[in-house]
């Protein structure tokens, strides 16, 4: 059995620009001139957005992308970052956080592994830090979630031979496992497929990487926007860290709710 203690984002896709198309629509609408001074879609997107709201490619304000996009924060015109969205997909964390990662719907789109198909004989599992620097704690915690795995590998093999006289292995397996399951605990590890624009994103971070949200999502949300802060700073560059007390972190920033 593995404890884990740390998660891990991996950003496995972002969109690509039609520079051809844009040129196409530019030229169609007599602006061919306008141009902007980024490239990256998750910046460059939601300035074509708003520039289209109110026609404004004429004469653009100074200061590039990264002036527009603050001003976009500064009046709260967050519709328009909806239009840039990132793949990620999230590994090491717990049933628990899963649970409350996918309460955040509008703008987000889930994939996870599931244990009707997936075999947990042999899963790993999430230690939270303030019972795994306890000994004491530790073994309690481990004792716990090392006899709940023995009874999952048990009860899949007894509902397996319960089920003996369903010809289909696969429906068979699957039968076993999604009874079986009911006695993992909610650290059993598990592995989430996230896409998500950049508004939601937003809210995601206001919310859980917030000194009042739950430790393991704490972390997921500052890791998270670390990536997001390389990606697409003139989106995300007004959130600045905060240390905490339990060695976390928090972000803040001043354009709460766009």
């Amino acid at each position: 059995m593995k404890v884990i203690r740390r998660p891990s984002v991996y950003l496995v896709g972002r969109q690509e620009l039609d520079n051809e198309e844009i040129g196409r629509f530019l030229d169609d609408h007599g602006v061919s001139g306008w141009t902007t001074d980024t490239d990256t879609p998750g910046e460059l997107l939601p300035e074509l957005a708003g520039r289209l709201c109110y026609l404004s490619f004429a004469k653009p304000r100074p200061g590039g992308n990264s002036a527009y996009l603050g001003h976009i924060k500064e009046v709260g015109h967050g519709s328009v970052l909806e239009h840039s969205v990132w793949n990620f997909i999230i590994t090491g964390v717990s049933r628990s956080f899963t649970h409350e990662l996918v309460r955040h719907r509008a703008g987000f789109g889930y994939s996870q592994l599931s244990q009707r198909y997936v075999d947990e004989s042999k899963a790993d599992f999430v230690e939270p830090d303030c019972i795994g620097d306890d000994p004491e704690m530790h073994e309690v915690w481990r004792s716990a979630v090392a006899n709940a795995q023995e009874a999952y590998v048990k009860l899949v093999a007894a509902l397996q031979a319960k089920f003996a006289d369903v010809e289909d292995k696969t429906l068979r397996r699957k039968l076993a496992r999604q009874a079986a399951r009911s006695v993992l605990p909610n650290a059993t590890e598990t592995k989430i497929f996230v896409t998500a624009n950049a508004r939601a994103l937003r809210h995601f971070v206001e919310l859980r990487c917030n000194e009042h949200a739950e430790t393991e999502i704490r972390e997921v949300a500052a890791l998270v926007l670390e990536i997001l802060q390389t990606e697409a700073p003139n989106v995300f560059s007004d959130y600045e860290f905060v240390s905490l007390a339990d060695g976390t972190r928090a972000a803040k920033t001043k354009f709460n709710k766009v």
